[in-house]
């Protein structure tokens, strides 16, 4: 059981903490009770953990609740322009810590838990992980919606409640198997079902023409039930929504089947249209052109553009006459987290169209002025392309708006290149090669008003190569803007004793101005702030540490070098690099035991698709390295090896508070950004990379010298592969290599089966994508250099620190405002709306203060709006005050 904060200890902490009053404790505790009592209905007696955890996070989300619908309210009153975030994944992890933080009640929490004689971290690991994404995309869309509440941006979140999230990962044997996340099972405290919000999505069907114009007809229909979780801001009072999609069966599902006496199958039959948000697609930077999960994806646009819709005809009320859809890119601002939402384009032209009746021009118009488009990756596997014929059945009428679209598209092309009919071609939504398809990225750069890497390089990619052609006709339309981080998980709340120790060092408003970390740079020679730095990382070891002999039964060194490799496992990520680094640091200690060597943990982590072969290889490979080098009894304690099952949001939260060298060393050009490294240099790894996707931009802030930097640039892939890669060059010069190839591939790590790793070792050598040779040689070296440096700590933590100093950049409040000033048209504020125990009446003073802050935006960002317009707008707010909550 954790011990009681000392008074010491509080006042260090109030700051980031909050604050632990008297009356706040035992308010806490009489919360907690009464939803034991009532919501529960358990006492002392028979309440299990799990019960104790959901008494805690209702109590906790009973703070939210007023902050929420007075948000909502204050929404009403402002009529600010709203950002909707569409994304198939939103890979939030864990809920109740994070709101205890934002809200500024973790301290009063934990004082209130220990004196009801229950230990909080335990009642956080009862918690299940909300885990709706796959990885880095997922995970930077949850990162988003927290830095938007903390900015206090009108945002909302639209995605999918996926009844079964990300597979849970087993490691068995060395192989990765998998089982369903039934995250569900115990229910979910911090979502709030909307069923009068229910709507309808139609499939199928044919199109009839007439003269009011094109009808979408004999539609199969499912309902659209929406989920409401509530986003806290970070001390603001600003709680947002994130709003996911739940299908359901209407209650006329299959009738037909119903009249021929065939009830019972009509009834069981509704799980074909609730399969929609049954699960998540696993596929990582994979495109899989299945017909489930086009329907996922028209699903949740279909059912988002009817709210937003609605949304935005609601705030008009003060306005007599029919709605006009002029003002709608005034008020409304729809951001497409890749191409997986793309189909909202030709959904929004359709409700202008055919049901709002809005001339096609006027309707396209609005429609690129409102979308935004952030393009992921460049990997041609994961860029998605749907058939023609399955668009066709599906969606008959989007698929003539898409021909359509196409047209005007092309027109314009040909007007500008008559001649270049290649250029028309590479051009065109609809794709020729190999079967007709629409290429969904092509359709999101042509409906959108703005198209974003998501760091330097990446941008620059997609400009220069990728959508070179689209680049050149507008190169106004393409953007960088670099990810980011929230501060308040991946530091507050993973690292507290970190988060703690800057605070005290340089006060404690860089938790929502990261760029203040700059001022550490004065203590990098500080030799207590040093010594201090340097005991929170040992510190988080040991803890991990423990973790890791619980759960693995293999004892650790704390005193190692803790070298950690957690993502997605795929080729390009080159986690294959890392496991021949692993084998040669083994065949070196078996060489020479007495031989100093500087003790590492190497620790790996993630999952792979499970359809993807290579990918199941690879982790069957680290765990067979693993099983020889930790059971070698010459090794000893010199080299560990951990495979971390079922990597996941709340074990990174472990894990990189703990990581002393973070390994991002993907292939030059072929990862989008990262975000896992911006996570690790926060935290107080250092970096031994690539120069690719966000490592580029960690180097220029933390200068070059401050990371372990190797391998091919970009221009040298590029020029590799003008020449040819040759697998086996690097293979017979290189000793070192050899024997590590020689090994794996005469079964040395797999005795029993040792022709098991063929499939590996013959992809090396003659279909490697990703070069892992041609950097195998730099890599090494570059590894020497890192225990070089580790041998000598003091400058180790001197460079920690400089890392730390320079990670303001990758806060993704950065990356939102720089989204809202340069993207959505609306401004970022820091005026807090008063928590819902003051009077109506500083709610209304607060709405005019932001008023008067909105017009001096409006006047920078939409000068479209006339005069009248604006007075119109401003009368309106300043008449209204009506109490209105609209969820």
């Amino acid at each position: 059981m954790a011990a009681p904060l000392t008074d010491q200890e509080k006042r260090k902490q109030i700051s980031i903490r909050g604050i632990v009053g008297v009356e706040n404790v035992a308010e806490l505790k009489k919360g907690f009770n009464r939803h034991l009592h009532f919501t529960l209905v358990k006492d002392r007696n028979v309440a299990t953990p799990r019960d104790y955890y959901f008494a805690l996070a209702h109590t906790v989300r009973d703070h939210l609740v007023g902050r929420w619908i007075r948000t909502q309210q204050f929404y009403y009153e402002t009529d600010p322009k709203r950002v909707y975030y569409l994304s198939l994944e939103f890979y939030m992890g864990r809920t109740l810590q994070n709101t205890m933080i934002n809200l500024g009640l973790q301290n009063a929490c934990d004082e209130a838990i220990y004196q009801l004689g229950l230990d909080m971290e335990d009642l956080e690991e009862m918690e299940e992980d909300a885990g709706l994404g796959n990885g880095g995309l997922g995970r930077l869309a949850a990162c988003f919606l927290d830095s938007m509440a903390t900015l206090g941006l009108a945002a909302y979140g639209y995605g999918i409640r996926y009844e079964y999230g990300i597979f849970n990962q087993k490691i068995k044997n060395g192989w990765q198997v998998e089982e369903a996340d039934d995250w569900l099972r115990h229910g979910n405290p911090w979502e709030k079902a909307r069923p009068e919000y229910m709507l309808p999505v139609h499939f199928y069907g044919r199109v009839e023409e007439s003269k009011e114009g094109a009808k979408w007809v004999d539609t199969q229909v499912v309902l659209a039930m929406p989920y409401d979780t509530p986003i806290p801001g970070y001390m603001n009072n600003t709680v947002n929504t994130m709003r996911l999609w739940s299908a359901r069966a209407p209650n006329d599902f299959n009738l037909m089947d119903f009249n021929v006496g065939d009830y019972i199958q009509a009834v069981l039959d509704r799980n074909l249209a609730e399969n929609i948000s049954r699960v998540l697609y696993p596929n990582d930077n994979f495109f899989e052109g299945k017909e489930l999960r086009l329907k996922q994806e028209y699903f949740v646009v279909a059912a988002t553009l009817q709210d937003i819709i609605r949304r935005f005809k609601n705030s008009k009320k003060g306005f007599s006459g029919p709605v006009s859809f002029d003002s709608f890119p005034e008020k409304v601002a729809i951001q497409l987290n890749d191409t997986h939402p793309a189909m909202a384009i030709p959904e929004l032209m359709r409700v202008f169209v055919d049901i709002e009746k809005l001339d096609w021009d006027t309707a396209w118009a609005i429609t690129k002025r409102t979308f935004a488009y952030t393009n992921h990756t460049v990997l041609p596997e994961a860029l998605e392309r749907w058939p023609i014929g399955l668009l066709e059945t599906l969606l008959p009428r989007h698929l003539q708006i898409i021909y359509r679209i196409n047209q005007g598209h092309l027109d314009e092309i040909s007007a500008l290149f008559p001649e270049d009919m290649d250029r028309i071609r590479r051009m065109s939504l609809i794709e020729e090669d190999g079967g007709k398809r629409v290429n969904m990225a092509h359709l999101c750069i042509v409906g959108s008003h703005a198209v974003n890497g998501v760091a330097e390089i990446h941008s620059n990619i997609i400009k220069t190569d990728v959508f070179r052609d689209f680049s050149e006709l507008e190169p106004e339309k393409f953007q960088n803007k670099t990810n980011g981080i929230t501060p308040r998980r991946w530091l507050l709340l993973c690292n507290p004793g970190l988060a703690e120790l800057i605070a005290e060092a340089i006060g404690e408003e860089y938790v929502k101005d990261l760029s203040q970390l700059q001022k550490l740079n004065e203590l990098v020679d500080d030799d207590t702030f040093i010594r201090d730095v340097s005991k929170v990382k040992q510190d988080n070891k040991e803890k991990f540490s423990q973790y890791l002999e619980k759960e693995y039964m293999v004892e650790i060194n704390p005193s190692s070098m803790f070298d950690v490799h957690v993502k997605r496992i795929h080729e390009y990520k080159r986690q294959l690099l890392n496991c021949l680094h692993i084998v040669t640091m083994y065949n070196r200690i078996r060489k020479n035991p007495k031989a100093p060597f500087v003790p590492r943990t190497v620790i790996i982590g993630g999952k792979a698709a499970p359809g993807y072969h290579m990918a199941k290889m690879i982790i069957k490979l680290i765990t067979a390295v693993g099983e020889v080098v930790n059971k070698d009894p010459v090794v000893g304690s010199k080299l560990k090896v951990i495979y971390l099952e079922n990597y996941r949001v709340s074990l990174a939260e472990k894990v990189i508070p703990a990581t002393d060298l973070s390994e991002q060393i993907s292939t030059a050009g072929t990862e989008a950004s990262g975000t896992g490294n911006m996570k690790f240099m926060l935290n107080g790894a250092l970096t031994i990379g690539t120069m690719d996707g966000a490592n580029v931009e960690m180097a220029e802030e933390a200068g070059e010298e401050n990371m372990f930097i190797f391998g091919m640039r970009v221009e040298d892939v590029a020029e590799m592969d003008v020449q040819g890669y040759d697998a086996m060059t690097y293979y017979q010069k290189i000793p070192e290599l050899k024997q590590a190839i020689d090994q794996i591939n005469s079964g040395f790590f797999c005795p029993k089966q040792p022709e098991l790793f063929k499939d590996v070792t013959n992809m090396l050598f003659n279909h490697d994508r990703f070069k892992v040779f041609a950097d195998y040689e730099d890599y090494i070296t570059c590894q020497e250099k890192v225990n070089e440096l580790y041998q000598n700590p003091r400058e180790w933590t001197k460079m920690v620190i400089k890392n730390i100093a320079a990670s303001g950049k990758f806060s993704s409040d950065r990356t939102i405002t720089d989204y809202a000033t340069e993207v959505w048209g609306v401004e970022p504020t820091d005026l807090k709306i008063p928590p819902p125990n003051e009077p109506r009446e500083a709610l209304d003073e607060t709405a005019r203060a932001l008023r008067e802050k909105c017009y001096t935006v409006a006047t920078r960002f939409l000068p479209c709006l006339s005069v009248a317009n604006w007075l119109i707008l401003y009368l309106k707010v300043k008449l209204s005050k009506k109490v209105y909550h609209d969820p």
